[in-house]
């Protein structure tokens, strides 16, 4: 049984357009952050936290200068304040290859 401040698997889809905003507003702040030119592709995982409000840990495939590469976010959300804040932005590695036909 989940209980208040486990990480679990996000129950919603991941490819909604609250976790796409999520993962993109992720991207956005690192770019600011490190002067970097990231761009989004697709969100891989996403997972959830209750804390005061939900932590987001969000496991996406950027560009980054034409090379996809795996980051993983943390993302903390408030919504009753307004408030959403990114955590950590780490590199992963570089993505899989995808399959070729």
């Amino acid at each position: 049984m989940a209980r208040v401040g486990d990480i679990r698997q996000f129950a919603g889809n991941q490819n909604s357009l609250e976790i796409e905003g999520l993962a993109r507003f992720a991207v956005d702040e690192q770019n600011k952050k490190q002067n970097a030119l990231l761009e989004l592709r697709k969100v891989v995982n996403v997972k959830q936290q209750v804390v005061s409000g939900t932590m987001y840990y969000i496991t996406l495939e950027a560009a980054d200068g034409g090379v996809k590469k795996v980051y993983d976010a943390k993302i903390w959300v408030k919504p009753w304040m307004n408030f959403k804040s990114l955590q950590e932005f780490k590199l992963l590695g570089d993505a899989p290859a995808e399959a070729r036909a």
